[in-house]
């Protein structure tokens, strides 16, 4: 598997450039193996509020927002020409080798495995993180609707700079909730494989990414 690719639940918010990055991975599928893992976006998002409501246990809320991803999964099969839903890693690998884009609901998988903590430090990023490793992905890409990681929220703070690269240990160091969840550092030492967050709303980005070029996004390199 050349790459799993998280298409963040953010960039659903602009439907036209969504469509743009889903005709993008159409036309990378004919020339890499990858496949989708979806974010969680808005339905995630109202998991989050009605545990707020309702102080859900942490497993119940894991679940319910795993569920979200499945939901947006399926929408996204609507946009991405070419794609297929599925539950199972081996029809991922089998889809991806004949140049459609598998788009993977987790929802089976997590359930039966419990592989990650169940809390709101975890998120699509680790999920994704997680089934890249099991699909063995030599590079995972976090699709979202930011440059990067950045040293505040650059949608908060004019001066938030760019980190173009950073290692495990550094972003784990950092100890908040950027472009990324909590867990994902924690995670990659653990499995360590080349991992990129870029702007999906630029898909020529994710080309060169996968191209092996040079552009603008976060490397976050496999090591301490």
């Amino acid at each position: 598997m050349d790459a799993v690719i998280k298409i963040g639940g953010s960039l659903a918010e602009s439907p036209e450039q969504l469509k743009a990055l889903g005709f993008k991975l159409s036309e990378l599928a004919k020339k890499y193996a990858v496949t989708v893992v979806p974010g969680g976006g808005r339905f995630a998002d109202m998991v989050r509020e009605i545990d707020r409501r309702f102080a859900l246990s942490s497993m119940l809320a894991h679940r319910m927002a795993i569920l979200g991803m499945d939901q947006y999964g399926l929408l996204l099969t609507q946009i991405i020409p070419n794609s297929v839903a599925t539950y199972l890693l081996s029809d991922a690998r089998q889809l991806s080798e004949i140049g459609a884009v598998p788009i993977f609901l987790p929802s089976r998988l997590m359930f039966k495995e419990d592989p990650l903590e169940n809390s709101w430090d975890v998120t699509s990023d680790s999920i994704a993180a997680y089934v890249a490793s099991r699909l063995g992905a030599a590079k995972l890409l976090l699709v979202t609707d930011v440059d990067g990681i950045f040293t505040e929220d650059p949608k908060q703070y004019a001066d938030a700079a760019l980190i173009e690269r950073s290692s495990t240990g550094e972003l784990l160091r950092l100890n908040k909730r950027t472009s990324v969840d909590r867990h994902l550092p924690k995670l990659l030492l653990e499995m360590p494989m080349d991992c990129y967050v870029v702007n999906g709303n630029y898909p020529e980005r994710v080309a060169a990414i996968l191209d092996g070029q040079h552009t603008v996004c976060t490397f976050i390199a496999p090591r301490k």
